[in-house]
């Protein structure tokens, strides 16, 4: 079913340290209650939210210690998974460090409110997750179904790649959801500015989440700079900034937003100027080159 309004919250997270797997989860309850106390549709949650878990064994070297907190997140899927259909909520699990046979890669997790779980690995790896981690990326793009349309979800460094979100809005989505992690403000501008034109350049909403704070005893990620957002196509329906909600930077809190479809569809048939049906086909065109089971409509 295809509401028309979707009510999207969004979480600004503050990294603090846990003593335990459980006090990580109990602030992830306590957010996924939030937000559905506000009827949300969804809440989007940061990458690598859960690296506090890393400073749990701060014995260990950096490598050692992210393979470490890959370990919890079949079991932190499945709780938040748990969550999902308790508080009737769609949750974006932001993103973990999870193990694939022997490969390490940076998953983010859809756990739907009906009960079913669907992931998206992240595609373009920075080269401190390759440094630092030995992270690989994934080689699967999925579209993802929902009770309240259909959406995709790219992790932090793959907005930069347009070839991405613009695979993603040939097959439909309306929302497009970025768990980031940023250090500095430069960084947090790049995944932003990014984010703000594949809005506009696909027509559709895309929210924003990372996180702030300090996490000390957690090599690589010490530092975190976050403004989370959800931005919307640039033209008359929408706000004159094209900026549906933002928060306060470098702060932990909430935003909640409400996405009118009705008005992408609009804009698709009849706004100023109509960047999907005015590409030149006869010019120019983008291909998934992998296998086409590798490019995935997954349904809900």
């Amino acid at each position: 079913v295809n509401r028309g309004i979707i009510r999207v919250s969004v979480v600004q997270w503050q990294m603090r340290s846990v003593k335990s797997v459980e006090e990580f989860l109990d602030q992830v309850e306590f957010f996924v209650d939030a937000m559905a106390g506000y009827k949300a549709d969804f809440v989007l949650f940061p990458e690598f939210f859960n690296a506090p878990l890393m400073a749990l064994r701060s014995d260990e070297n950096q490598e050692t210690a992210i393979r470490t907190v890959a370990a919890y997140t079949d079991t932190l899927v499945e709780k938040i998974g748990q969550f999902a259909v308790r508080y009737n909520i769609n949750i974006i699990a932001g993103s973990m460090p999870e193990y694939d046979g022997n490969t390490l890669y940076n998953a983010s997790y859809l756990c739907r409110r009906d009960g079913t779980k669907d992931a998206q690995k992240k595609l373009h790896i920075t080269p401190d997750e390759e440094a630092y981690w030995g992270m690989h990326g994934g080689d699967k793009l999925c579209v993802f179904e929902t009770d309240v349309g259909r959406v995709g979800i790219l992790v932090c460094y793959d907005v930069e790649y347009p070839e991405l979100p613009r695979l993603l809005a040939e097959q439909g989505i309306d929302i497009l959801f970025i768990p980031y992690w940023t250090d500095t403000k430069n960084s947090y501008l790049r995944v932003r500015r990014c984010a703000q034109a594949r809005a506009i350049e696909n027509e559709c909403y895309v929210a924003i989440s990372g996180s702030v704070g300090t996490l000390p005893k957690v090599e690589n990620m010490d530092i975190q700079y976050s403004q989370a957002a959800v931005f919307s196509p640039s033209d008359f329906a929408f706000p004159h900034d094209a900026i549906m909600a933002e928060a306060t930077p470098n702060t932990e809190m909430t935003l909640v937003a409400d996405l009118d479809l009705s008005l992408l569809k609009e804009l698709r048939e009849r706004g100023s100027v109509r960047n999907m049906r005015s590409r030149r086909h006869d010019l120019y065109s983008l291909r998934w080159r992998g296998d086409k089971e590798d490019f995935l409509v997954v349904k809900g």
